[in-house]
């Protein structure tokens, strides 16, 4: 192994949130190391690293897959990192019950115009006025009236009806149903100026630290828990559960052709102004 100071350094950005904190447990630890590149961490919000992205910023980032088509000229997709709803996903609630259909021309808090659960709501209807609000916000902004509606993401899914709100839509059943394929949510990137050795060995490492998770659950569990908003253990589990999976670990087959089919819908929906081929680094 070289020495610490030969290792070439990728700066890391990934969300604060329990999925992201538990897939990379290994790396932030230094359980899972490698002989070829250190890594450093760097913790924001994933549309703050969308918008990083578009400039380079970081070597290794996680970015919703509706921001891919604007980093794609400085990124590639890994194969390992994905976050995936496999029939659920964001959701849209409202105070009262409503039918679909009644979304449009609403006023509808969103996480962020850069998140995939913008695009996959855009597609479904593409009639509403988005109100962009943090995601521990919005609901809140439903309840104060600020919004007719919310795109709920992360924990919220999970917590949305212990305040008595109502789920208009789930958008990964949507996309399910309609597509016979998990929606890809969030994935992780690297700048292509890096070698395709630092490649490879980035994407081997992650597949480690994810693997390495899942094989030493309660201990990954009890770190990503210091980053569960407001969950108790049983929900931080069910969270990790959802978005860490085998398609986490390796995006074999499914993932680049859902990620492929969500972006060209989004192309065809006048969302995203250029088709662009999903590429992954394995």
């Amino acid at each position: 192994m070289v020495s610490g100071e030969e290792l070439q350094e990728v700066v890391t950005a990934h969300s604060p949130d329990s999925d992201d904190a538990f897939m990379f447990y290994g790396l932030a630890t230094r359980k899972v190391r490698s002989a070829l590149v250190k890594f450093q961490h760097v913790l924001s919000d994933i549309e703050t690293l969308n918008q990083k992205a578009m400039q380079g910023v970081y070597e290794l980032s996680a970015i919703s897959y509706h921001a891919y088509p604007y980093v794609a000229d400085k990124y590639v997709l890994m194969a390992s990192g994905s976050s995936i709803g496999d029939g659920y996903g964001p959701m849209v609630i409202t105070q009262k019950p409503c039918e679909l259909s009644e979304l449009k021309g609403k006023r509808i808090a969103v996480p962020g115009l850069l998140t995939t659960a913008y695009l996959t709501l855009k597609i479904v209807e593409p009639d509403f006025e988005p109100v962009v609000t943090p995601f521990d916000r919005i609901l809140e902004a439903v309840q104060t009236h600020a919004a007719d509606a919310g795109l709920i993401i992360h924990e919220a899914q999970l917590t949305y009806n212990r305040s008595g709100f109502h789920r208009v839509i789930d958008l990964g059943k949507w996309f399910k149903q309609e597509y016979g394929l998990p929606l890809p949510l969030g994935g992780n990137v690297l700048l292509r100026s890096l070698s395709p050795e630092v490649q490879s060995e980035c994407t081997r490492v992650m597949r480690e630290s994810i693997q390495y998770a899942l094989d030493n659950h309660d201990e990954a569990l009890q770190y990503a828990m210091q980053f569960a908003r407001d969950l108790d253990r049983n929900l931080a589990e069910k969270f990790v559960g959802m978005y860490v999976n085998h398609y986490t670990v390796d995006c074999g087959e499914v993932i680049p052709r859902a990620a492929q089919k969500l972006l060209d819908l989004g192309f065809e929906a006048g969302v995203i102004p250029k088709r662009v081929e999903v590429e992954f680094v394995r």
